[in-house]
């Protein structure tokens, strides 16, 4: 059996009134997700937990069966499991952002992203910042595009701090980081403004018209995971693809295999093809694959109606739809296809409310409770909840057929 995960992050989305009351899922031309919806079996899923803030990291690690209430810590040490940067006990891993501040007193945040920089940009930045500002107990490490990571060794995280895409266009005096520490993680955000004043990668950028990277925005702090690795749970071996560090880390304490895939991004440019290819090559000797796409979350937060259906639909055809044409390869298959939590385009940031998800088995018996189409509302009619979400992943690995079972009685 082939075990197959197809997540479009943050695909879900509110009746939008421009779409005529649709969601972009509604309106979006995604002929192979409906045919999973369609001849498979469709519901939602609660991968928020009560008490948690709605991000892709306790939405993810739902997604992969892990309990957020026991095992999450941070978004930090996941993307640092990624990196292969080394997190002891006492130490405290951040997500460092580049952004984009306005030039006012109390700075607006103009873009979470610092315009999408490139990570080849990004790259000759954060580890310029490292010798610059950088110190024993304060370390950068570069990641992917505008994503990175600080690390402060022995060092505090009972803290509040604001996720930059959340605030976009809002001043940031309010969102600086509160507790224990806050002021000494401030005075490092204040150092890196000045290291970025005039920085080459930034002078050149503007010459282009494109946004600079004028500060640090550092958040989702933690410390190291307690977690069982999925691949010793299920007697599997799987693998993970994914552009961003965040779900390549959450892959890595689970035990996966990180398949890097060339031109994979985390963006509406990735290599949606290349994608899916890399996933069916690996399928043919492991057992799991998880496929992630940011695509859809980055339109989400832009605001980018037309944006975030184009990036729906490149994931169905791209994604979806080369995976499903392979799947005549391999004799026995469970195939999910999933947003992990809604980015709506009237918030531009995430949001708590159950998800749709779809399953397509092999076994025609396990194919009961089918929807006309993949989206919100069909999910809603299909009358399955799997709350709490972690649930879902032993239901689709172990017990799906007794599951579909009961809920079509």
């Amino acid at each position: 059996m082939k075990y197959i995960i197809l997540l479009g992050d943050g695909m879900a989305d509110y009746p939008i009134e421009k779409l005529g009351g649709k969601t972009p899922l509604e309106v979006a031309r995604i002929p192979n997700m409906d045919r999973i919806a369609g001849e498979g079996t469709i519901g939602l899923v609660d991968t928020i937990p009560a008490g948690f803030k709605p991000g892709s990291d306790v939405a993810n690690l739902s997604v992969l069966g892990y309990d957020p209430g026991i095992c999450y810590s941070g978004r930090g040490p996941l993307e640092a499991a990624n990196m292969g940067v080394q997190i002891g006990p006492d130490d405290v891993a951040f997500r460092c952002n580049l952004v984009t501040l306005g030039p006012e007193a109390d700075p607006v945040m103009v873009d979470y992203s610092a315009g999408h920089i490139s990570s080849e940009e990004a790259a000759r930045i954060v580890t310029g910042m490292d010798k610059a500002i950088g110190t024993p107990e304060f370390q950068f490490y570069p990641g992917i595009s505008y994503r990175h990571l600080l690390v402060w060794r022995s060092g505090k995280d009972a803290l509040e701090a604001t996720p930059p895409h959340d605030i976009t266009g809002r001043p940031t005096a309010a969102y600086r980081i509160k507790g224990d520490g806050g002021e000494r993680l401030a005075e490092l955000m204040r150092q890196s403004q000045i290291f970025l004043q005039d920085h080459p990668v930034n002078r050149a950028r503007q010459a282009e018209g494109k946004r600079p990277a004028t500060s640090i925005w550092l958040w989702g702090q933690g410390r190291a995971p307690s977690m069982v690795r999925l691949t010793d749970q299920y007697k599997l071996r799987g693998g993970v693809i994914s552009a961003v560090d965040l779900l390549n880390g959450i892959g890595v304490c689970a035990g996966l295999e990180v398949i890097r895939v060339p031109g994979a991004t985390g963006f509406t440019d990735t290599n949606y093809i290349g994608k899916a290819q890399a996933a069916l090559e690996a399928l043919k000797d492991m057992d799991f694959m998880f496929v992630h796409v940011e695509a859809p979350d980055e339109m989400g937060h832009a605001g980018n109606l037309e944006g975030k259906i184009q990036a729906i639909e490149d994931f169905d055809e791209k994604v979806v739809g080369t995976v499903l044409k392979g799947l005549p390869d391999f004799d026995d298959y469970h195939i999910l296809v999933l947003s992990d939590h809604p980015t709506p385009l009237a918030i531009k940031t995430h949001a708590s409310d159950p998800s749709p998800f779809a399953v397509l088995s092999s076994v025609k018996e396990e194919n009961m409770r089918r929807g006309a189409a993949f989206n919100e509302s069909d999910a809603r009619a299909g009358g399955i909840l799997v709350s709490p979400g972690y649930r879902l992943m032993n239901l689709f690995i172990r017990d799906w057929r007794r599951f579909v079972e009961e809920k079509c009685q």
